[in-house]
């Protein structure tokens, strides 16, 4: 049993080593193929593709979600040490806006205007790059595979310059929602959800599955403030027996350990956000440290059911896995070979995928052509969306348990789409195998 503790806020910035890469000038230069010159572009010389990201290297996302931009870049640096993208180096330059959306308008406006970036990659949090997403899109700059799965980025005709990657947070909670309809029929559900598009996304896909009727209590929390008590209280009184949650992986910590002290032990359904089993489990220890009890990551994570659109991590014999294990221990060994880190990998493998398929002579306009027509599906268990009137990304995810601190998969892959009405249906295709360059 947990001792008693006091949840105090995350001292993320002491644990977690925030290392800027310097904003570096790229400014736009003629670059050609066979002596063709092209129009200068933002970003790209003959010999660089620089882009850049807002990223939470501090701050309440900071735990797991700090290492997902080291490995995006250990991926790109493994492509330039094999030729690059026709011949060009990507320069990868994420700056820290520590899950604060204030902060994010001044680090993506530095990028676009001072550091001159080709694109945004893969800026991360919702709430934070729904500050800057009009901003990019007036400014016709690539807003490429943002890494938050809310469905406000599909939205071609708004911003036609913006990508989703990975599984949007409707489809996920349909996904969760059809197994929780299936395995939990007639026993009371709770959520607890961050109060804003990620949150809601995700209550809207649950809502699509599970009956209304057995929905006890809906519970929310802000990133900024940790005193989640009442709102684990509310769920406890009434009577849930199961808590869906869709959470950072701070704020899954702090609801688990909050239900400890409260004796309140419902089966835990949560979002892949939050449930990377390495982050959560260390994040467990190191709070209740803070509060002065010992608790066993691994034994508190044990058995919560969540979600994953990429393969696990114990799937050794998985060619993608293979990969970006010899990517990581090569360019990124310093780091825990997590969840985050293979998203990183992952979503970097992807960007090269458009890179390649934009042309030896990219423009903005020509990524957003290339990426629209089809991008194979790599390293995702399920196939991409996209197309001129969808910019979603990832359609699909298996059910996994965590168990011995590892996520393991339970039964198929399952797709669906975000109308109410679409099925949740079992994916009859296969994952392909990573190349053997490790190259798209």
């Amino acid at each position: 049993m947990i001792k008693s503790f006091s949840l105090r806020p995350p001292v993320i910035a002491a644990a977690v080593t925030a290392s800027l890469v310097a904003a570096a000038c790229g400014s736009s230069s003629s670059s050609g193929s066979g002596g063709a010159a092209a129009a200068a572009v933002p970003g790209i010389t003959s010999t660089q593709i620089l882009i850049g990201s807002h990223q939470p290297l501090t701050g309440p996302a900071a735990p797991g979600y700090s290492v997902i931009s080291a490995a995006s870049n250990a991926y790109f640096q493994y492509v330039n040490a094999h030729g690059g993208v026709y011949g060009r180096k990507i320069k990868y330059t994420y700056l820290d806006d520590g899950y604060d959306p204030s902060k994010t308008v001044g680090v993506v406006h530095q990028l676009v205007l001072q550091s001159n970036v080709y694109g945004i990659f893969n800026g991360l949090g919702t709430p934070t790059h729904l500050a800057v997403v009009k901003y990019l899109n007036a400014s016709k700059v690539p807003d490429l595979f943002i890494a938050s799965g809310c469905d406000c980025w599909n939205n071609p005709a708004a911003y036609p310059y913006s990508f989703g990657w990975q599984l949007d947070y409707v489809r996920e909670g349909k996904i969760l929602g059809a197994y929780i309809k299936q395995h939990f029929a007639g026993k009371k559900i709770g959520y607890f959800y961050q109060n804003d598009e990620f949150g809601q996304d995700g209550v809207k896909g649950l809502d699509m599955e599970i009956p209304h009727s057995q929905v006890v209590s809906r519970q929310t929390y802000v990133p900024t403030n940790v005193n989640i008590g009442p709102a684990v209280a509310a769920l406890k009184a009434a009577g849930a027996q199961v808590v869906v949650t869709f959470a950072i992986p701070a704020f899954d910590a702090l609801f688990k350990l909050t239900s400890l002290k409260l004796s309140y032990n419902p089966t835990l359904v949560a979002s892949s956000t939050g449930t990377d089993p390495m982050t959560l489990g260390g994040l467990l220890e190191a709070y209740a440290k803070q509060g002065g009890a010992t608790v066993n990551g691994n034994q508190l994570t044990q058995g919560i059911i969540t979600d994953g659109y990429l393969p696990t991590l114990g799937s050794t014999g998985n060619s993608w896995i293979a990969l970006f294990k010899k990517v990581h221990d090569t360019y990124d060994a310093k780091a825990p070979f997590d969840g985050n880190v293979l998203y990183g990998m992952a979503v970097g493998y992807t960007f090269v995928q458009a890179m390649l398929k934009a042309g030896k002579n990219p423009t903005r306009a020509s990524v957003v052509k290339a990426i629209e027509g089809g991008l194979p599906q790599g390293a995702s268990v399920a196939p991409y969306t996209y197309s001129m009137t969808d910019h979603q990304g990832v359609s699909g995810a298996y059910i996994g348990v965590i168990m011995n601190g590892a996520l393991v998969q339970q039964g198929p892959v399952w797709t669906t789409d975000t109308t109410p009405t679409g099925p949740v249906t079992q994916f009859s295709g296969s994952q392909p195998a990573a190349p053997a360059s490790g190259m798209p």
